[in-house]
């Protein structure tokens, strides 16, 4: 139930910058290179889930006035802070929350592996329904702990959980289940009965219920973000929400996230694997955060969706013109994940000519499951010229096809 602000914001400006990204220090253009082989001079990154435009002006005004003040000792989560985060879930989201259900986190990879080492054993299993954002796996596997892959079916052009399939491969040493609400890579946006389900099938087979919801601002108008613990608040003993400002105002270099707990045992074992890790809150992330969650960040996370309805319908469109390629429906995020299988070529032709012709590096398929190797993710968070761009090259590559 996102709340749009009353202030509407133009985007051409915000959204639209002349300078590169590429001529700055970060990982998704200065890795180009080492992750798809492709020069950051003459390719166009779209595989790391970061924007190509700069943080919220109320963003940068509160850094700037942090750093003009000159003392960046110990910080914490302030009462401030708090409030922040539970004036915009309740304003943007209908979730009505206690301050004191807040754990910060030095972001959400560092949340997902706290509770990894703290509720399940090497060699244990963690499940997550596939195909699934690829860390999900590696966090798993990089902690010693068993992936376990629950298939999706993809049916009407919409991914269909399979609770009899994923409970024959439930072993009794299957800790947690990983949950993806929006969905990555996906896009889609689940129904708050699809979630009672899912907390349905973790109370049968007793896992530790993660709803991963990092990019529930970013969704687009029809669509609806229900959080987990208000589509089944019957679970919240055996539920924690992840939450942060990183993907819809481009903070993740921050490494601030929200775990939201509300079962007092489980928010007081993170708390105290947190503290046993000498854990506190970065202070610029805090102010970040704090400034994010407010009527100007709300102004701008509304203007960022006009901007980003527009790229998804110019890629979208574009990616239509090749006869044989899908690009599913965005219901929310801003990443495309685009269907290459109906071409009837290998793997290895379609990134010959994504990757090596068009010179184009998304996040490949195979990272999300094995079954989608002829999928591709995009992401479309930057300048519309950039998609355009995109778009054309992806086009040229593909030309003898149309």
């Amino acid at each position: 139930m996102t709340q749009t602000s009353e202030t509407p914001i133009g985007t051409d400006d915000l959204f639209n910058p002349t300078t590169r990204r590429r001529d700055s220090f970060n990982s998704k253009w200065s890795r180009l290179e080492a992750f798809g082989g492709v020069s950051p001079d003459e390719g166009i990154a779209m595989w790391v889930a970061d924007s190509d435009y700069r943080c919220p002006p109320v963003v940068l005004e509160a850094l700037h006035a942090e750093v003009a003040y000159g003392m960046l000792g110990y910080g914490y989560d302030d009462p401030a802070y708090r409030a922040a985060v539970q004036w915009w879930l309740g304003t943007r989201h209908g979730w009505q929350i206690d301050p004191d259900w807040i754990v910060t986190t030095q972001g959400l990879g560092l949340a997902i592996a706290t509770i990894l080492d703290l509720w399940s054993a090497p060699g244990e299993g963690v499940c997550f329904f596939t195909p699934v954002y690829h860390e999900f796996r590696l966090k798993t596997e990089r902690a010693g702990r068993r992936p376990v892959e629950l298939p999706m079916r993809l049916e009407d052009g919409r991914y269909v959980l399979d609770f009899e399939a994923a409970s024959a491969r439930i072993t009794e040493d299957t800790r947690i289940l990983l949950w993806c609400n929006p969905q990555n890579p996906s896009g889609q946006v689940w129904t708050p009965e699809e979630q009672r389900q899912v907390a349905d099938f973790a109370e049968r087979h007793n896992l530790l219920l993660v709803s991963d919801e990092v990019h529930c601002d970013l969704v687009f108008p029809g669509s609806t973000h229900v959080p987990m613990d208000i589509a089944a608040p019957e679970h919240r003993a055996r539920t924690i929400t992840l939450f942060a400002a990183s993907k819809t105002f481009n903070l993740a270099g921050l490494r601030v996230g929200q775990a939201i707990i509300p079962d007092p045992e489980l928010r007081q074992a993170y708390q105290q694997r947190l503290i046993a890790l000498n854990y506190d809150a970065a202070t610029l992330g805090v102010t970040a955060t704090r400034a994010a969650f407010s009527p100007e960040g709300a102004a701008w996370a509304d203007a960022q969706l006009r901007h980003l309805d527009g790229n998804v319908r110019l890629f979208n469109g574009g990616m239509a013109e090749i006869p044989g390629v899908w690009s599913m429906p965005l219901q929310a995020t801003y990443l495309a994940w685009v269907d290459f299988s109906r071409l009837g070529m290998t793997e290895d032709e379609i990134l010959r000519r994504v990757r090596d012709e068009a010179k184009v590096v998304p996040q490949f398929g195979r990272n999300f499951c094995a079954e989608t190797a002829l999928w591709h993710r995009f992401n479309l968070a930057m300048p519309r010229a950039q998609v355009a761009e995109a778009v054309s090259r992806l086009q040229a590559a593909f030309a003898d096809l149309q």
